[in-house]
């Protein structure tokens, strides 16, 4: 199998009639999908689009905007997402890094999109305008040339020197993750899947494809919904949704924000989470609520396609405590390297160790950036026999007492203060364990040799600070901290460490 296409058209062969995605504004059934994809790739092959070449996608997510990305496949290329409400600045970083033949656009966003590319030689089209013709011919051809290690998309992710980086994702570790991911959690052609994720951010890929594969209905929950906890509800009872593959900020906007408590979900089967570190307080509101519904902790960043580990909840956890991150899907290696590149053994549990990937999940690199592919994809340095590629994700773990996976902290959190050395990380689920505190975020002011504690909640900042000097050492109590209304997110969904450290007045 070379092309994630055989999944939709399967779908649509075998229930064409049956809603594949939907929104609050349009609708499009399996063979309707399947046909607007493909009148699409008609036209993109007609005007230039070659395989293997880029398209950008400049709209917010929709109905049409999907099958634009599965026309992209259509025509053989690969598709990337532009989020609308990005920084011109950022826009034009990624476009000169992405190289696009050239741009779709939907009719809300196409004065925008002018405005961005007129005076480039890109051209730009709204997809509603495209024509509605199939070449048969040209998709043929394009087809007997595909291979399953073709680019499939392209997500950027903030970069350490403020310059967008492109994780490229073939066909083939989608094709590899998407049937073990299904399987796992017994995904079928029942189940309603209420999307969160914006469709530049990973996550979606588990919505999109996990619904082509098995002929599941994606419901597309618009980005507004996000700041209106009852009409989020509302949405996600009335489409009767079994699934949510959520950010944890997510979650934590709706327990927080008392959602729950307004009208509550009963049709969900499960609810799967990524992201960064589940409060446990807040995954309590959830299992409080909804009983008889599986919860699992989902780990792993863009470059490894989606996922490599998780863990199905099996109990309460206390305010202190990390869930953990679990063990590895089937066909990927995970494991931990030491500051000496020795493997931490899974029955060693006081030993912390970067957590590195090896398998078909790995990504193609960054696009057009050979040097930070080569910092981040190495050699595994257990296997000096063949070449076996592993990506360093950056990320502290250790293991328990199960052989789970435990995440300790970014090595990029981790810290030196008061010579000694603190993750982060545990200052956090501390501070997160405080009776009253929903959230809570931990920075360090390099220049002033300060921590620096960002929370949401209602204790006062003398209460918090008096009980974290009952549970941390004294050189890991904050120094300041601050009571905020809400964290700031990034538009995936995950706290804005960068904002707050505007907030916090600190200077990197």
């Amino acid at each position: 199998m070379q092309s994630i296409l055989y999944w939709l058209e399967s779908s649509a062969q075998r229930m064409p009639h049956k809603v594949a995605v939907a929104d609050p504004d349009a609708t499009l059934t399996y063979a309707e999908l399947q046909d607007q994809a493909r009148r699409i790739g008609s036209w993109l092959i007609a005007n230039g689009v070659r395989p293997r070449t880029a398209v950008a996608l400049y709209a917010e997510k929709s109905p049409l905007v999907l099958a634009a990305m599965l026309g992209v496949v259509y025509a053989g290329g690969f598709h990337c997402v532009i989020d609308v409400r990005q920084p011109k600045a950022r826009v034009h970083g990624i476009c000169e890094a992405l190289q696009p033949t050239l741009v779709l656009t939907d009719a809300a966003n196409a004065s925008c999109a002018n405005e961005l590319f007129g005076h480039t030689s890109l051209l730009v089209a709204r997809i509603e305008d495209l024509p509605d013709v199939i070449d048969e011919p040209a998709l043929a051809a394009v087809r007997t040339q595909a291979m399953d290690v073709d680019p499939l998309y392209v997500n950027f992710t903030s970069g350490s020197t403020g310059v967008p980086k492109g994780v490229v994702v073939s066909h083939r570790s989608v094709i590899d993750f998407i049937p073990t991911f299904v399987s796992t959690f017994g995904i079928t052609d029942k189940d309603v899947l209420a999307n969160q994720a914006p469709f530049d951010f990973d996550v979606s890929v588990k919505d999109i494809y996990a619904c082509l594969l098995v002929g599941a209905t994606l419901r597309i929950v618009p980005r507004a919904y996000f700041s209106n906890p009852t009409q989020l509800m509302d949405y996600v009872c009335d489409c009767e949704a079994t699934t949510l593959v959520w950010a944890v900020s997510a979650l934590c906007f709706v327990s927080i924000m008392g959602g729950l408590d307004y009208r509550v979900p009963h049709g969900l089967k499960r609810v799967l989470f990524s992201g960064e570190v589940m409060p446990p307080k807040q995954l309590a509101i959830w299992q409080d609520h909804l009983p008889q519904t599986s919860f699992v902790n989902l780990y792993g960043p863009t470059e490894i396609t989606c996922n490599c580990t998780y863990f199905c909840i099996d109990r309460r956890y206390d305010a202190h405590e990390t869930i953990p991150m679990g063990k590895p899907f089937a066909n990927k290696q995970v494991f931990l390297l030491d500051d000496h590149d020795q493997l931490v053994p899974q029955t060693v549990t006081d030993v912390v160790g970067e957590v590195c990937v090896s398998g078909t999940c790995l990504a193609l690199g960054y696009l057009g950036d050979a040097q930070r592919t080569a910092q981040a994809f190495v050699q595994n340095p257990l296997n000096r026999r063949w070449m076996e590629p592993i990506y360093r994700t950056g990320d502290l773990a250790r293991y328990d007492k199960d052989a789970n996976l435990v995440f300790c902290a970014r090595k990029d959190h981790q810290i030196k203060h008061l010579g000694q050395r603190i993750e982060l990380g545990d200052i956090e689920s501390a501070a997160q364990g405080v009776d009253g505190v929903e959230r809570a975020v931990c920075l360090y002011d390099d220049r002033r040799k300060r921590l620096v504690l960002c929370y949401v909640g209602s204790p006062e900042r003398t209460a918090v600070k008096e009980r974290l000097r009952e549970l941390l050492p004294s050189y890991m109590v904050p120094n300041n901290t601050r009571k905020l209304e809400q964290l700031p997110l990034t538009k995936n969904g995950k706290v804005d460490r960068d904002a707050l450290m505007v907030i916090a007045r600190i200077k990197r």
